[in-house]
């Protein structure tokens, strides 16, 4: 077909039509995500950071409570303020101030020492028993008021820790000049252990600085990453926390830092290895340009194959289905295709010769079967409803009751009115609802348990369709499944459209079906009508399928709650042929056989 574009071109263009916007979009939400990773490691490390912080702190902050703690201790108190005595009590007294000294000690999550120092009687009372009931001290050192990073040598070796103490009178500055001085300090393990626990699970290397001393770091420093760090830190004043990026060597570090409100001019600081983090999201990207590039080659393979294998076999079929639409019969098919089209090609060819043989001698006869089959099939209607609205017009006039008679009547009258009406038998779906409310309501008023519930879109009213197709199912829905019942039940009339088909639902509410009782009675709707099988169902279904085409017909569904839904199903782009316009139809069959 010249001037359009083969299948193998369209595919081209739909799948680089595809990828293009994929490509774009995927491009964006890339750019977007390397973005929102950096913005969310830049504020989750400095988070996780001052949190560990807080920690730590929090921590120093229990332990520089210690000394006031021990001040105000009544035992304490009582071996202060009154000093000398027996040896004995002073002995005990001094056993007793130990156990709660190791006590108060053990109670905090770092090791620690207390100690109580009197400068004067030069005696130690401490937790650490290298010094406790000795005189080994600094005596001539400053009052360290703030928490001092020092070397602790009371432990028999010079261990780095933070130092802080407590003094009475607290005006004294020298240790000498004390009455009595109280002591805290932990080694800095205590540290380096939290620094192992908080970097397990994350791929730096955090420590605490200050300038001008050795940074206090994990039991596993990367040094060679911490020295650059410390550089850059040493080069610029430091605010209470923030960021600074810089690169080493090959790698962009994002580093965070905060100051600490315990240990002062210390600065804990961390730093991640932005890369690293995006390594994963570069990897993806990358993975996915060659993924597009390599489906991009595929389809191109894939549009070829379908071409030489799909459409040139499509086209002759196309060309013989035209060249039969206008009448040659003789049309064959002498192309080969090697793969399954073959089949259809015999196929076809042979459809087109048993159509060169049966159509002109079968089909006109066929038509004027049809035709005859629809006007039989709309002439079966069960009437007897219609003697028990006789009775009871009989009944409510023996009892005077006027307003129903007239009601039954009124109805009556104007359904069959409707249904006697033989010059049109196509309808619309507003008349032939119509006529289910007369319906409806002489079953109503006849039997006072039954309910019922129309709700159909607005659209579908004006749809065509042959006359008296709804009345059967609910005739059937009310005799089968609610006349029945004591206790009465529902009816519900609902509407339902698609594309490409109108549907209409009759549900009740009555026993229903069994699993075989329904399967038999799908099964007849497909059967010849015999006198075993119901008339109504069989006229609605065959009716429909003749007059509307494939796809169209009745079908049962069984409700899980109780009761049958009936489903009338016929295709819109179907013609409707009313029974009195078939010979209409055949003349054009001729016609079009005729130019053959």
């Amino acid at each position: 077909m010249p001037g359009k574009v083969n299948i193998f071109g369209r595919i081209l263009i739909l799948v680089v039509l595809l990828l293009i916007p994929i490509l774009v979009l995927y491009s964006f939400s890339n750019r977007t995500a390397n973005q929102v990773v950096r913005e969310q490691i830049q504020s989750s490390g400095l988070n996780q950071l001052r949190f560990f912080l807080n920690q730590l702190d929090s921590t120093i902050d229990n332990l520089a409570m210690f000394p006031v703690i021990l001040g105000q201790d009544p035992h304490i108190r009582d071996y202060l303020d009154k000093p000398g005595g027996a040896l004995p009590e002073m002995l005990a007294k001094q056993a007793r101030i130990t156990e709660k000294l190791g006590l108060q000690s053990v109670s905090s999550p770092f090791s620690n020492d207390l100690s109580i120092v009197q400068p004067q009687e030069k005696t130690v009372l401490s937790s650490n028993i290298y010094v406790n009931g000795t005189s080994n001290w600094t005596w001539g050192g400053d009052v360290h008021s703030v928490w001092t990073y020092a070397q602790d040598k009371t432990r028999g070796f010079p261990t780095a820790a933070f130092i802080r103490e407590i003094v009475e009178p607290a005006n004294a500055k020298q240790v000498e000049a004390a009455a009595t001085l109280y002591h805290v300090s932990f080694p800095v393990r205590n540290i380096s252990e939290l620094l192992d626990m908080y970097k397990k699970d994350k791929q730096s290397d955090p420590f605490l600085y200050k300038p001008g001393e050795e940074p206090i770091g994990s039991s596993t420093p990367d040094k060679e990453t911490v020295q650059p760090v410390i550089a850059l830190l040493n080069d610029g004043a430091l605010n209470e926390s923030g960021q600074l990026q810089f690169r080493i060597e090959d790698r962009q570090l994002l580093v965070s830092y905060v100051r600490s409100s315990q240990l002062p001019g210390w600065y804990m600081v961390d730093y991640e290895p932005v890369e690293r983090v995006l390594a994963p999201i570069a990897k993806t990207r990358n993975l996915f340009y060659v993924s597009v590039g390599l489906l991009l080659m595929l389809s191109m393979l894939a549009s070829f194959l379908l071409y030489r294998n799909v459409q040139r076999p499509i086209l002759n079929l196309i060309r013989s289905m035209q060249r039969l639409k206008r009448g040659d019969l003789s049309t064959r098919i002498e192309y080969r295709s090697k793969n399954e089209f073959d089949y259809l090609i015999v196929r076809f060819n042979e459809m087109a010769e048993q159509i060169q043989v049966l159509v002109e001698d079968v089909y006109a006869e066929k038509i004027r079967s049809r035709e005859a089959t629809l006007k039989q099939l709309q002439s079966q209607i069960n009437p007897h409803f219609l003697y028990n609205s006789l009775f009871f017009i009989i009944n409510s006039a023996a009892m005077d009751d006027r307003d129903s008679v007239v009601a039954m009547s009124q109805h009556l009258a104007e359904y069959f009115r409707y249904t006697t009406r033989v010059d049109d038998q196509t309808v619309t779906l507003k008349d032939e609802l119509d006529l289910i409310r007369h319906y409806l309501e002489i079953q109503s008023m006849r039997m006072h348990r039954l309910q019922y519930d129309i709700a159909v879109p607005e659209e579908m009213l004006d749809e065509t369709m042959p006359r008296l197709l709804i009345q059967p199912l609910v005739e059937n829905a009310i005799v089968h499944g609610i006349e029945g019942r004591p206790e009465g039940g529902r009816i519900a009339i609902t509407g339902q459209r698609d594309d490409g088909y109108n549907r209409i639902v009759v549900a009740d509410s009555g026993a229903g079906l069994t699993g075989g009782e329904l399967e038999r009675l799908l099964a007849s709707l497909e059967t010849p009508m015999t006198d075993r099988i119901g008339r109504g169902t069989w006229n609605v279904h065959q009716r429909l399928y003749y007059q509307f085409g494939e796809g169209s017909g009745l079908t049962f569904e069984a409700i899980p709650e109780g009761g049958l839904k009936a489903v009338l199903t016929w295709n819109r782009a179907g013609r409707l042929v009313a029974p009195g316009s078939g010979g209409k139809g055949a003349g054009h069959h001729r016609s079009t056989i005729d130019r053959g």
